[in-house]
């Protein structure tokens, strides 16, 4: 095993030496019975904005307190010792914003082993050690925690979570290991893979405290007392510290690899094999059954090492910056202080997808919400859809009665169009054809007010065309969701030649207030996500009219990570979909763009994939097979892959070169967030750089440097 305390750390410090350093400030705290506590209070002395993180230079510091911690407590001064965060914050972990800047894997490796060797010394206090999770902790904040024996936690922490999968890292502080032997496999491979994939979901406190990762909950208002009078009790040896969810034997020898292996082909079925991330930390929680600590450590080292110094990781940095930073300042964005005040919202159309639209518009909104359909049983069970929806949020515990009452409230129907007349937002959910949500508009631009704005869902028209019979056409902007609704975090904001500055403005900053991220788009066939998808399935379903078996054709698009494989894809958006894209896109880009009579002949069988009872998927259906049965030329994987990564790039160039958006950034935005596209690849065009794709179609890259990684 190695011997931390012998390593050279030094090589750390000079990636950052600006580091923002999170100080540890010692204080003592009597306890009962002449007992004291040390308290350390971690604080890198800026506001809340700024999050405490774990650098070199912070962990290095830290681990001299807790040298000096160590020494007092051997010569009786001290009792116990606890950690705890500046208000509301704990740590964000460790800090990544330099680690992209690692000269070598070797040094590289001394990142883990620099935490391991820092908050493993609280389990050599020689005295009890607690962490009081005062708020915010995430990932290496968090693992400062599970270092350490006992821990509680604030009731309102904002966020608590590993995120580490979703960046394209493990948990390597010792969360890989320690999880699953604190709360079991199942509940660990929830927390470190399950949850990250998921749109990195975070856990509330209550849900930390349940599953055992904190000994006991507190109210804010006397949070640190409580967590000092607790410790207090503790160190007395009056409370006892019971951990239901710790893996018991049965666990360890039955459940322990099934639970693996069933994470295993979950992974397969729903990310492919490409990232890598998620499978090792799958391994490495696989490894923590049995074994010592410091060999879980050793374990983590490695792993981590290995993933820093690789291309995925600098593409997940890359992808999170846009996430985290160009996501919350869109491109061309208008000034705020230019959009209308939204009091009402009116929604065309009382289906599914107007259903979800109205039910997102009420929850964030809070405002009144009124849905209209061609006759009042539409209408109504549009408002009876959304009622029932609203009840399971009260049933899960998202909303308090009294909320949930308010919502009901807020909600309308109705078939009296005079009824929209003081709305200020009215969005159509309609029929995807032209005519009908021309015909719409007109209708309802003599009952709302001059001022309203009209949004439109449309996924593949026009949107100037569609305000073609408009008097205002102004008014009117594109605001295109992805299903489904209250999940995907993308709205493509589509501004026509006639778009005022005060409608996109309107536009943006209601996408904001629906939590949503916005990105602006040129009015195009397809706009960004539907426009690239539309090149994937044209590719798709060219090789597979050639001859090329769906299988082979899956295959051959693995490496490019989407989150599932043309058939599925397929299956998802539905047959008739899928032909009636490739029809817009073909009839906009003959040229470019393929138009399968296939995929008409299998929207009219309608069924593409063989399932099971429970929905998996078996393989073709024999009758789609035979539909496709007739090509002559088949493709091998390789052709496959190529002829894709060659057609997006050319597109993707394409695109950029008539302004359909502003930067390349800005397409891989709406791909990650709006396709599913994985964090680890970093977007499609720092993909399409890395394998030479861009070098090939148009002699040049979309980044410069391109996105890469050290390893």
């Amino acid at each position: 095993m190695t011997d931390y305390s012998k390593l050279d750390f030094s090589p750390l410090l000079d990636i950052d030496p600006d580091e923002v350093v999170t100080h540890s400030y010692m204080r003592d705290v009597p306890l009962r019975g002449g007992k004291t506590l040390a308290l350390v209070t971690l604080d890198n002395g800026r506001d809340h904005t700024r999050p405490n993180t774990m650098g070199p230079a912070t962990l290095l510091e830290l681990g001299t307190t807790f040298d000096t911690l160590t020494e007092r407590a051997k010569r009786g001064e001290i009792h116990g010792v606890a950690v705890t965060g500046k208000p509301f914050i704990l740590a964000a972990g460790a800090d990544l914003s330099k680690v992209g800047e690692l000269p070598s894997a070797e040094v590289a490796r001394l990142l883990p082993q620099l935490g391991h060797h820092v908050l493993g010394k609280q389990a050599e206090f020689g005295v009890p050690s607690f962490v009081f999770t005062n708020g915010l902790a995430l990932g290496g904040g968090v693992e400062i925690g599970l270092n350490a024996d006992y821990r509680t936690i604030d009731r309102s922490t904002a966020a608590f979570a590993l995120p580490e999968v979703f960046l394209g890292l493990i948990p390597g502080w010792g969360g890989a290991y320690i999880l699953p032997n604190l709360i079991g496999i199942e509940n660990a491979l929830k927390v470190i893979i399950e949850n990250p994939l998921k749109q990195n979901r975070v856990l509330t406190a209550d849900e930390a405290f349940h599953l055992g990762i904190a000994d006991a909950i507190f109210d804010s208002a006397n949070f640190l007392e409580d967590s000092i009078r607790w410790a207090d009790g503790v160190i007395a040896g009056e409370i006892t510290v019971k951990r239901p969810n710790a893996p018991g034997k049965v666990e360890r020898l039955v459940k322990w690899d099934a639970a693996i292996g069933i994470a295993r082909k979950m992974l397969e079925s729903r990310i492919g094999s490409v990232p890598k991330s998620p499978y090792r930390a799958l391994d490495l929680l696989k490894a923590a059954k049995s074994g010592t600590k410091e060999e879980g450590f050793e374990r983590e080292d490695v792993a981590l090492a290995e993933l820093v110094t690789g291309d995925q990781f600098q593409a997940s940095i890359y992808a999170f910056n846009l996430v985290q930073k160009r996501a919350k300042r869109p491109a061309g964005a208008p000034d705020k202080a230019l959009a209308k005040p939204v009091t009402k919202v009116g929604v065309i159309g009382a289906g599914y997808m107007a259903s979800q639209f109205a039910l997102l518009f009420v929850r964030r909104l809070r405002v009144p919400v009124v849905i209209t359909d061609l006759d009042q049983a539409r209408v109504d069970k549009g408002v009876a859809y959304i009622h029932d929806e609203i009840a399971k949020l009260l049933d899960k515990g998202r909303i308090s009665s009294d909320e949930a009452n308010r919502l009901r409230a807020l909600v309308t129907g109705t078939t009296d169009r005079s009824l929209f007349a003081d709305a200020d937002w009215v969005i159509e959910a309609v029929f995807e054809e032209l005519a009908v949500k021309q015909d719409v508009f007109a209708e309802f631009e003599e009952y709302v007010s001059p001022e309203a704005v009209l949004a439109t869902n449309t996924s593949s028209l026009s949107v100037e065309q569609i305000g073609a019979k408009l008097k205002h056409p102004e008014r009117l902007v594109g605001f295109h969701f992805f299903t489904p609704v209250a999940v995907m975090p993308l709205i493509e904001v589509v501004k026509t030649p006639n778009t005022d500055d005060a409608t996109l403005s309107t536009a943006m900053v209601t996408a904001a207030k629906l939590r949503k991220n916005a990105v602006i788009t040129a009015d195009t066939p397809g706009f960004v996500v539907n426009r690239v998808l539309a090149k994937v399935l044209g590719e798709a379903m060219h090789a597979v009219d050639d001859g090329t078996p769906f299988e082979v054709v899956d295959e051959g698009f693995a490496p490019l990570g989407l989150p599932m494989a043309p058939s599925a894809l397929l299956d998802l958006v539905g047959l008739t979909v899928g032909a009636h894209v490739l029809d817009t896109h073909h009839a906009a880009f003959p040229d470019r763009f393929y138009r399968s009579e296939n995929l008409h002949k299998l929207a009219e069988y309608g069924t593409l994939l063989e399932k099971d009872s429970k929905g998996k998927i078996k393989g073709l259906d024999k009758g789609a097979a035979k539909i496709v049965s007739g090509g002559t030329s088949p493709w091998t994987k390789e052709q496959i892959l190529s002829r894709l990564e060659d057609g997006l790039a050319d597109e993707i160039h394409r695109m950029l070169e008539d302004d359909v958006v502003h930067a390349a950034e800005d397409i891989d935005l709406c791909m990650i967030l709006g396709a599913g596209f994985p964090f680890q690849m970093g977007g499609i065009t720092p993909y399409l750089d890395r394998v030479g794709a861009s070098e090939r179609v148009f002699g040049d890259t979309f980044h410069h440097p391109p996105i890469r990684g050290i390893g």
